[in-house]
């Protein structure tokens, strides 16, 4: 069994349209990723898991500031 991979990082996202909308550019991309949002969380996090592959950070930061939000990756 692969190990899953999962990146938390925060955002700046702070509307559930926004970041529905968000979530649907990067599901698009990335099918098979559980990619949520808490925007309840102090960090307004995005949650990325993957089933073993690596995590292309560097897209998922671009998807959200090409829409003018912030997102970097929070230390483990």
């Amino acid at each position: 069994m692969a190990m899953q991979e999962i990146e938390v990082f925060r955002t700046n996202v702070t509307c559930r349209r926004v970041a529905a909308g968000l979530l649907r550019q990067l599901l698009a991309r990335y099918p098979a990723w559980g990619i949520t949002f808490d925007l309840t969380d102090c960090d307004r996090v995005l949650r990325v898991q993957t089933p073993g592959c690596p995590i292309d950070s560097a897209t998922i930061i671009h998807v959200l500031q090409a829409s003018g939000y912030l997102c970097e990756p929070l230390p483990e």
